[in-house]
């Protein structure tokens, strides 16, 4: 079947002046908060993925709010993941199969994917999303203001060059063992020029020399069997960092690996991280959450429409209750001691 191009899609849903200096804002916060120009911690929270535009849209109006309420101290990007990488096999993600059914309709995956963007960015929510495919960015790339590469893609050259082409923040996880020397070796390659073949706008495919991206970063998930969020990790990784002449701060995703799939535990990673940012840690850019509505998960079933409200169909994610408690914190005057005594012996 043939997509439409991504002109005529952009056409069909086009993103006016104002909005598109918003996002143009978003990216170049982002950008200084990667450098530490921007003294704030950044959060990036929200669902697994997404797979339902009616319970993203009330998530981004809770989103917006705390944002506001944290702005002093945190700056909030909603994660808005439209495609999945698998292990195996399983649901790819709304962009691929809207209906959650098989019936694929990347057709129309294309244009529910942007406008929900687009409902977002006149949100003035800005949205971050993981780069998968490089044939469906061009649809959706001038609505995106923080981009990340993901565990098994950031050791592909492909996405490396594809990331050194891009005009947007890019954060490069670390692989699924723990390893962080991919994602290093992906931030170096990023930063250079490169010939890059991309599509364009009227569906040619065509090449361009590529500038290189500097505002390229490390992601820390943890492993399979580790975290990495603790300060001696995070030191090692630093020093990793520094040997490659790379000074960008380190996001921590506190899922993952890093909460060993019990997914209470990200807000042990979520304490810990930001106890050390108050202790003076300057190389640590912030934290990731996955979070919905509704704690926990559900399977995808052969009847999309039993499915439950607000609760993810992926990844299990904390509640909105426990995301605002943990934003919250870091706006309400940081982390007691106690506190975080009586979240490191937590275990979900």
């Amino acid at each position: 079947m043939t997509l439409p191009t991504p002109e005529n899609s952009k056409s069909f849903l086009p993103l006016s002046y104002t909005t598109r200096s918003s996002i143009d804002l978003f990216r170049h916060t982002i950008n200084n908060l990667i450098d530490g120009k921007d003294p704030r911690i950044a959060i990036v929270a929200g669902p697994c993925s997404i797979h339902d535009p009616a319970s993203a849209l009330e998530y981004a109006h809770r989103f917006k709010a705390l944002a506001e309420k944290v702005k002093k101290h945190c700056f909030l990007v909603m994660r808005v993941y439209l495609e999945k990488p698998r292990t195996t096999t399983g649901w790819k993600g709304f962009i691929y199969d809207p209906e959650l059914d098989g019936s694929g309709k990347i057709d129309q995956g294309i244009l529910l994917s942007r406008k929900l963007l687009l409902d977002l960015a006149k949100m003035q929510v800005p949205v971050a999303t993981e780069i998968l495919d490089p044939f469906l960015l061009p649809y959706i790339e001038d609505l995106i203001a923080w981009g990340f590469i993901g565990a098994r893609t950031s050791s592909s050259q492909i996405h490396r060059h594809l990331a050194s082409s891009l005009v947007l923040p890019i954060g490069f996880k670390n692989t699924t063992d723990g390893s962080s020397e991919s994602a290093i070796h992906a931030i170096e390659v990023a930063r250079a020029p490169h010939q890059v073949l991309f599509i364009r706008d009227d569906g040619k495919v065509s090449y361009k020399q590529s500038e290189g991206n500097l505002n390229t970063h490390l992601v820390l998930r943890g492993g399979h069997n580790s975290t990495n969020y603790d300060p001696a990790s995070l030191a090692l990784i630093c020093k990793k960092l520094k040997h490659s002449h790379i000074h960008s701060r380190v996001l921590v995703d506190c899922a993952h690996g890093n909460c060993q799939k019990q997914v209470f535990r990200q807000k042990e990673a979520f304490f810990s991280v930001l106890q050390q940012i108050e202790q003076g840690n300057k190389k640590i850019l912030g934290m990731m959450l996955e979070s919905h509505l509704e704690e926990g998960q559900q399977l995808l079933s052969e009847e999309p429409s039993s499915l439950r409200y607000g609760i993810s169909i992926t990844d299990p994610c904390i509640g909105w209750s426990m995301t605002e408690e943990l934003v919250s914190s870091v706006a309400g005057g940081g982390l007691s001691s106690s506190s975080l005594a009586s979240f490191s012996s937590y275990n979900a």
